[in-house]
């Protein structure tokens, strides 16, 4: 079933959505202290290809500077790359097969507006870590 919902979903918002992370990580590193900021949006990109079967989960080693770069980030990138997904969310709940993958896209709301400090993981490794996945 993921492999299904993966497929529907790279066709109907995941290859758009992924090239506008794609596109805000190659703005990012044109300008050298945003690397990090482009590796999370590639890192996203990727994820944002293919959700279904993958979650995030929060880094133990994130600190203090991955919440003032996801400030950072939401003032630069995040908050386009979460409308994206809320204007895709919405488009895609408008018929009745694309309710799931709108849902799916209000999911990865969050995580455009805060990528620093979280780690995108299989579901088997995220339940082996007690954390429930989002998908």
């Amino acid at each position: 079933m993921r492999l299904v919902l993966n497929i529907v979903w790279l066709v109907l918002a995941g290859l758009w959505l992924a090239i506008g992370y794609v596109i805000a990580a190659l703005i990012c590193f044109v300008l050298i202290i945003t690397i990090p900021f482009g590796i999370a949006a590639l890192r996203i990109a990727a994820y944002t290809l293919w959700p279904f079967g993958a979650t995030l989960v929060s880094r133990a080693d994130a600190g203090a500077a991955s919440g003032i770069g996801n400030v950072l980030w939401v003032l630069f990138c995040g908050w386009w790359l979460a409308l994206a997904h809320v204007v895709s969310g919405v488009a895609l709940c408008v018929t009745i097969i694309g309710i799931p993958l709108g849902l799916a896209c209000f999911k990865l709301v969050p995580v455009s507006f805060w990528p620093l400090g979280r780690e995108v993981v299989s579901v088997e490794e995220a339940a082996a870590l007690g954390v429930r996945p989002a998908f």
